[in-house]
């Protein structure tokens, strides 16, 4: 994966289709480089979403401690990104919460 930060819409297009393919570490490093370039103001947007991805990672691994440790954390900052009021680039950040949560003692 390119370090170099994708432009929003394409970051998130291209973070789902690497989940899909059960490849969310590589998503994580999607989101992050986007949370790096990006402005301050969307950094839990991004860090949430990457979040997401390494906990997805854990789980996979079967580390449901460190899956459920960072399903909370990437829950908490989509929230908070959620209660600025900003735009999430089309993404339902409450359907994402709620999955999030979801999963916390799922794996």
């Amino acid at each position: 994966m390119s370090e170099e930060a994708l432009p929003p819409g394409e970051a998130l297009d291209t973070a789902r289709e690497l989940v899909r393919a059960g490849r969310p570490f590589s998503a994580h490093e999607v989101l992050e480089a986007r949370w790096k370039a990006g402005p301050i103001e969307e950094r839990d947007l991004w860090q949430g979403l990457a979040q997401l991805c390494v906990a997805m990672t854990h789980a996979a691994r079967g580390n449901q401690a460190g899956a459920d440790r960072l399903f909370e954390r990437a829950a908490d900052r989509l929230t908070a990104f959620a209660a600025t009021g900003r735009g999430a680039y089309g993404l339902d950040l409450d359907a994402t919460v709620k999955q999030a949560r979801g999963h916390l003692g799922r794996f």
